[in-house]
């Protein structure tokens, strides 16, 4: 049999080791990227009211075939050109000074289309194209990339850079040194459209003006080190 102070002492030196190992610096980095977009996606439709939910539909439906022809006929294919909602709702009527529940005086349809525009010099163009084609609601415009994997892989690298510097520097504030690298995991590369769209009024003629800006992809990482002596 073992003494007993023979078995403390090994429980102390266990114990002292696994601190030392589990002793650990978790950093997350950040890194971002700006580039001119090269695309730019619009969601806009028709919104129609009639007595009855069929012509209502139907009003819709016609003009959204032909916002749908006009948009083609600038050039923008059809995969890039998708229903993205489509409604009916009854309208109702609340006047007080009649007595009684209140009661459908017609119906409200909406269609929308999100599209895709590929060629930005053309986009001020397309808008106007369909404003003229009966487009009456616009629910936004946004600029991306197309191809947005070099401006993440690089986002990603400046993203480890940062991680390592913070790390760096809290290691030197602690009076440690970094070790090895434990984990490393990533929450995403995350593309920031910037939405940028100014409307005047008077425009049924010429071309809506835009301005595209930049837009911006940002990684984050997260570095778990240990920490040396």
């Amino acid at each position: 049999m073992r003494p007993l102070g023979y078995l403390l002492v090994g429980t102390v030196l266990a114990t002292g080791a696994w601190a030392q190992e589990t002793a650990h610096i978790t950093v997350m980095g950040e890194g971002r990227v700006a580039a001119p977009p090269d695309m730019a996606t619009i969601t806009l439709g028709v919104t129609a009211e009639a007595e009855t939910a069929m012509a209502a539909m139907d009003q819709t439906s016609q003009d959204v075939a032909g916002l749908i022809a006009r948009l083609e006929g600038a050039g923008i294919a059809g995969r890039d050109i998708q229903t993205s909602g489509l409604s009916l709702n009854p309208s109702w009527n609340h006047r007080s000074s009649e007595p009684g529940p209140p009661t459908i005086s017609g119906y409200t349809a909406s269609n929308n289309v999100t599209v895709r525009v590929r060629t930005l010099d053309s986009l001020g163009g397309v808008l106007d194209e369909v404003l003229e084609a009966g487009a009456n609601t616009f629910n936004g415009l946004s600029f991306g990339l197309q191809d947005p994997q070099p401006q993440e892989d690089e986002a990603r690298q400046l993203a480890v850079a940062d991680a390592r510097r913070k790390a760096e520097l809290l290691a030197e504030a602690a009076g440690v040194s970094l070790g090895r690298i434990v984990t490393i995991s990533e929450a995403g590369a995350v593309d920031q459209p910037q939405p940028m769209f100014r409307m005047e009024a008077g425009m049924a003629s010429d071309a809506v003006p835009v301005a595209a800006g930049e837009t911006s992809v940002t990684a984050r990482v997260t570095i778990v080190w240990d920490i040396g002596g």
